[in-house]
């Protein structure tokens, strides 16, 4: 009979070897996989269980809900019109990636949310959202309501006392929740990305929705 004698360090070899092409395959599956997820420049909220709607009065009057806007990409800002820099910054920059998006510019729908609705009335906010792309949308929920939504999306604000009762100003978040055409939330943008980067995002969620 006739043995097959192999030496350990021979035998170390062929094992390690073969721990490499198994290592190798699985490495070429992931990657094949990683390939077919859209690769976003925003922060990927994808499955997140927070940020998952609303039902808010429109500066018009309407109650408004994601259902409305079904087939549309929807990017939900919270701020208020006092708000020096951010605010205006922000709304200027998304009706920049309307103009990016060329013929699909009409598939954005942009959602600010007032967190001061004290002084925010539907009149100046119509005002206000007209300032930058008549199609853009402010919502006024209820200062019995605006807990709830800051708590459901995590987003930060707070009053900041002025030198008269009317004069206070609010710190709040200032990024962007991004929802697909089926009101699911996907993205989240920081302040000062830039159109270039949100209009990529949203190329691709239209791409893949």
């Amino acid at each position: 009979m006739k043995t097959s004698l192999m030496l350990p360090s021979r035998r170390r070899a062929v094992k390690s070897l073969a721990g490499a092409v198994a290592l190798a395959m699985t490495a070429g599956l992931l990657t094949a996989c990683s390939a077919d997820k859209p690769q976003f420049k925003s922060i990927d909220l994808t499955g997140a269980d927070y940020a998952q709607g609303f039902s808010l009065t429109d500066q018009d009057g309407q109650v408004r809900t994601l259902k409305d806007f079904a087939g549309k990409i929807v990017v939900v800002f919270f701020g208020f019109t006092q708000c020096p820099d951010v605010c205006p910054t922000s709304l200027t920059e998304l009706a920049q990636v309307k103009k990016l998006l060329g013929p699909d510019g009409d598939k954005l729908q942009a959602i600010f949310i007032t967190v001061d609705p004290e002084r925010d009335t539907p009149e100046l906010l119509k005002a206000y959202m007209g300032n930058f792309d008549p199609s853009f949308l402010a919502l006024r929920p209820t200062l019995a309501q605006l807990p709830e939504v800051a708590k459901d999306f995590k987003i930060y604000y707070k009053k900041v006392e002025g030198k008269t009762p009317s004069s206070y100003s609010m710190d709040h978040s200032a990024g962007s929740y991004v929802f697909d055409g089926k009101g699911r939330v996907r993205l989240y943008t920081r302040y000062g990305s830039g159109a270039e980067s949100l209009a990529s995002d949203i190329r691709l969620l239209l791409k893949n929705s």
